[in-house]
Order: C-alpha cells, then sequence, then structure tokens
C-alpha cells in the first residue's frame, strides 16, 4: 500500500512540476520511447514467456474477441455515444480507444498478477494493425483522412517490444545473477522512469494546461471514466475464463498507446485529441492500485476456498 501511495504521489507530483516549470521536463521529451523501451526491460525480467504463443483454438479466439473489441467495436460505439453528448470530445475520445495496446502493459499485468502473456500478444497485434483501422475509422467515421506509417509502427514495435525481449533472453542466459540484482532495485528504478516520462508528456503541452484549467478538469473525468469503461469492458469480454485471463483483457483494453496519439493527433487535430490522452497518463498509472487490490483479493478468496 505504501509503495502504491509513493506511486502515485511521484506521479501526480512530476505532471504538476512540469506544467508549472515546463523547462524542467522539456531535456526528457525526445527520450519518452527509449524510457518505455527501459520500463518493458524491468517488467520482462520477471515474465515466464512460455505462453506467449498460444496457438490453441481457445486461445486464438479469445485474442480475436480481444482485438475486434480495441480496434472496432470500442472506438465506434464510444465516438457515436461521445457525440451525442459532445460533438468536441467525439474524435479525442475515438483516437484513444482506437489506438493499440499500451507496450508497457505487459509490465502493469505483471505487477497486478495478471496472464502476461494475452497482453503480449495484444500489443504485437494491435500495433501491426492499428495503422489500417485507425485511418479507416476517422475516414468513416469523421470524413477525415490521416496517415500512420506502417514501416513506422513496425520500426517502433521491433525497438520498442522486441529489443527488450531480446536483451532480457541474453541476460537470463549469459548473466543470470545480474536479474537478481536487477530485482532488487526495480521499483525505485520504474518508479523514476514513470517520473521522467510524466517530465517529458506534460512540459509539452504545459500552455494548454494553463490557458485551459476548466476544459483539463472536465477531461480529467472523461478520462477516468474511459478507464473504467475500457477495463470494465475487456474484463467481462472474457466471462468464464480464468482471472489472470480477465484481469489481462481489462489490461489490455484500459492501458493503451496514449503516448502515440498524443504525437500524431497533434498533427492532425485539434488540441483537445492530444490533452486528453495527455490526461490519460493520470488513470494510467493509478490504475495501478484498483488493479492490485482486486488480485489480492481474488488471491485471498481462492486461498479461503
Amino acid at each position: 500500500m505504501l509503495r502504491d501511495v509513493v506511486l502515485l504521489g511521484v506521479i501526480f507530483g512530476s505532471a504538476a512540476g512540469a506544467v508549472a516549470a515546463p523547462k524542467i521536463g522539456a531535456p526528457f521529451q525526445p527520450y519518452l520511447m527509449k524510457f518505455l523501451m527501459a520500463l518493458l526491460f524491468l517488467g520482462f525480467t520477471r515474465i515466464d514467456f512460455k505462453g506467449l504463443f498460444d496457438t490453441s483454438r481457445q486461445g486464438l479466439q479469445r485474442l480475436g474477441i480481444l482485438v475486434v473489441i480495441k480496434l472496432i467495436m470500442l472506438p465506434v460505439t464510444l465516438f457515436w455515444i461521445t457525440s451525442f453528448v459532445s460533438l468536441d470530445y467525439a474524435v479525442p475520445v475515438m483516437l484513444l480507444s482506437g489506438i493499440s495496446t499500451g507496450v508497457v502493459a505487459p509490465f502493469m499485468a505483471a505487477l497486478v498478477a495478471a496472464e502476461v502473456a494475452t497482453v503480449i500478444r495484444m500489443v504485437v497485434v494491435t500495433s501491426v494493425l492499428v495503422p489500417m483501422s485507425l485511418p479507416f475509422l476517422v475516414e468513416l467515421l469523421v470524413g477525415a483522412e490521416i496517415s500512420i506509417p506502417f514501416s513506422l509502427m513496425v520500426e517502433t514495435l521491433a525497438w520498442v517490444i522486441f529489443l527488450p525481449l531480446l536483451l532480457v533472453a541474453v541476460v537470463r542466459k549469459l548473466a543470470p545473477r545480474l536479474l537478481h540484482g536487477i530485482h532488487t532495485v526495480q521499483f525505485p528504478l520504474s518508479l523514476s522512469l514513470f517520473a521522467l516520462i510524466n517530465l517529458g508528456v506534460f512540459s509539452k503541452h504545459s500552455h494548454f494546461f494553463i490557458d485551459h484549467s476548466t476544459e483539463i478538469v472536465a477531461m480529467l473525468l472523461i478520462a477516468y471514466l474511459l478507464a473504467a469503461v475500457y477495463f470494465a469492458v475487456g474484463y467481462l469480454a472474457l466471462t468464464g475464463a480464468p482471472e489472470e485471463q480477465r484481469l489481462a483483457a481489462g489490461i489490455s483494453l484500459a492501458l493503451m498507446n496514449n503516448v502515440l496519439v498524443i504525437v500524431f493527433s497533434s498533427e492532425f487535430f485539434g488540441p483537445l485529441s492530444p490533452a486528453l490522452a495527455t490526461m490519460y497518463l493520470f488513470p494510467f498509472f493509478s490504475l495501478l492500485t484498483p488493479l492490485r487490490m482486486l488480485s489480492n483479493s481474488r488471491k485471498k478468496q481462492g486461498s479461503g476456498n
């Protein structure tokens, strides 16, 4: 519990500091993907990858269900619902909902005892498909065309996911004792990386946050509401599956590549889209506490039986 309090304190504190003094976070802006890679490496060091390539019929069916929900059903449904409430937020909600599963999601899944292999498969499949699915949805729903270069997505996926994977495999083979040393300092290292990511992201949009404080409060509430919807849809989508898979499904939908939304929506859309994606960092990280509580509660129920 103390770690969760410290984590939330660092996340909110670094965000507030970056908005108040953007010069502090500006030097970290070019290195956000590298910070994500470091987080993935830390998470992968504790992961057993035996279940990564699940080719069973049931495994593929569940993966297919989650991919369709993540890339098509969820963004379309939430776009139409939001458009009835506020047209201004319909596109930002759709972009955030339809982006790929975040590269940090496997790390978060490992922290709450969810099935990491399911999350990793979602990261890979949705990252490959989203350059085609998201522009199609934008053109279909709002009549605008955007272009996410497929080669850039593949290159980013390879660097951000597969390089940490390869590095963990090499360390496990050549220096397994090093992993034990990493585990002893994993939390402070992860905490530092979370802070650096926040400093880089929030410093970039500090002027918007200061000039639109009322809208920011609304966006923060929307972000938390969306996080609850994302997780609930994923968790309920695999009713009947083992608990760790249901947690993984919720995490796969709730933890998306919002940093990618920030990057390309800044170029093609107004400030609301990158701002909402930036505000989603709050539920992105603070979701860890209720997830861990849910996981611990399930473990106690299981041990009681």
